[in-house]
């Protein structure tokens, strides 16, 4: 799984300033141009990333971040849809694991070939760590690195 930083992304500072400071985070941001008319597919999430995000909290992050972007372009010819990262989103770079830390996870290891599901405790640039219930009810903590990830997703419950 590649690691790709969030603020290489294009004009994803600035709108995830505009995000976080009405107590959202921006997971996703991308942009297409057909004809003259500007895409924007953008994904929000929680501060606690744990609890689902709702309509509202789309629609609230809707009304502020569209005339945001239409500034920065300089155009009203836009569509934006914006959502919340989904129940069972399947994450698609390995930066996102920061947005989403006591949310459950699961990842599919190369090296065991098998998914290893746990709650995000902690990720960096290389790796991300995982809390893990055992059967007997303890907790182990597991670091996977992104290069042995094949993919990854939200465990629904």
């Amino acid at each position: 799984m590649d690691y790709i930083s969030l603020d290489s992304l294009p004009h994803y500072t600035e709108c995830e300033k505009t995000v976080s400071e009405l107590g959202y985070h921006l997971v996703e941001l991308k942009f297409s141009k057909k004809g003259s008319t500007t895409y924007i597919q953008a994904s929000i999430t929680g501060e606690d990333a744990s609890v689902n995000m709702g309509v509202n909290d789309c629609s609230k992050v809707h009304r502020v971040l569209l005339p945001k972007i239409e500034e920065m372009l300089g155009t009203e010819d836009t569509y934006m849809e914006l959502t919340s990262p989904g129940m069972e989103r399947n994450i698609k770079n390995a930066a996102e694991f920061a947005l989403f830390k006591g949310r459950e996870v699961r990842v599919w290891d190369k090296n065991i070939t098998d998914w290893v599901g746990g709650k995000v405790v902690s990720s960096d640039h290389k790796s991300i760590t995982l809390g893990i219930t055992q059967e007997d009810g303890t907790s182990v903590e597991k670091t996977v690195a992104y290069a042995d990830i094949a993919k990854a997703k939200f465990i629904h419950l």
